[in-house]
């Protein structure tokens, strides 16, 4: 029997000021449903960041805003212990929280308990079971041993994914994964993401690199002074038109393989 669930994310006239005026969110309205895989591209300072830490209830909405919904998995209260089941997080912040001298095994433990590294916590042999599961199902069996400043910037970011992914989270958020990749490490994290949608975890990303959007992603959302200036389906939306004006400068957009490239 099919089943009706709420969306995984709901934003209605959300509005968010960061300091005393600015607005870093400006009346966005965002539905993301189960099963949708989405990119949100946009220049730097477009409010991509914010609106991630939105989704993540590190930012909060503006309250007094008419009709503002700021809904995730229907619920507008949240315990943010509580979004780790069902939103996994890897963004630039946890990496430089995660530089330690902290073995890969124990920093994807430390997911469970939302901590960097573990104090006297309880590990269970389900736990270990997991974390065996994701080094395997991530092709990253062979770091297990190994320190978190040993490893390159990819293999730091499948790490951290495996961190993200031991609740099993209905969606998978990523803020700028590819910043420091080169090309290789590109290569090996964009068939990470391929893997992962393909298990059935919704990919969110937010970038602004059209390189990093993998071919499962179907919905492209482009951001620009903290607003929604363009969303929908993805061979609609990568235009040289709509290119040119979200970064404001001449573009061509080429498709090869499934992967979209910007060409100024």
């Amino acid at each position: 029997m099919k089943q009706n669930h709420p969306p995984l994310i709901e934003f209605r006239n959300l509005t968010v000021i960061k300091g005393l005026t600015k607005k870093v969110l400006d009346s966005i309205n965002l539905t993301i449903n189960i099963g949708e895989n989405v990119a949100i591209i946009g220049p730097n300072g477009s409010g991509k960041s914010s609106l991630i830490k939105t989704i993540t209830r590190e930012y909060y909405p503006v309250s007094t805003v008419p009709d503002m919904v700021c809904r995730i998995w229907g619920q507008e209260v949240w315990n943010i212990f509580d979004l780790r089941y069902l939103l996994g997080i890897v963004s630039d912040d946890l990496m430089k929280d995660c530089f330690r001298k902290i073995s890969v095994r124990n920093t994807i433990l430390s997911g469970f308990f939302s901590s960097i590294g573990l104090y006297r916590h309880n590990i269970t042999k389900d736990m270990q079971d997991k974390v065996d599961y994701l080094l395997d199902f991530l092709d990253i069996e062979h770091l297990s041993n190994r320190n978190m400043t040993e490893l390159s910037s990819g293999e730091s970011k499948k790490v951290l994914i495996a961190r993200a992914l031991v609740h099993d989270p209905k969606a998978l958020v990523l803020d700028e994964p590819t910043n420091s990749l080169d090309l290789r490490a590109l290569h090996h994290f964009q068939q990470t993401l391929r893997k992962i949608a393909g298990s059935g975890i919704n990919v969110v990303m937010v970038t602004h690199h059209l390189q990093d959007i993998i071919p499962e992603i179907n919905r492209v959302i482009l951001l620009k002074e903290g607003r929604i200036f363009r969303d929908g389906i993805k061979e609609d939306i990568l235009t040289d038109n709509n290119i040119s004006m979200l970064f404001e400068v001449n573009t061509q957009v080429v498709k090869r393989d499934g992967y979209y490239y910007a060409w100024v």
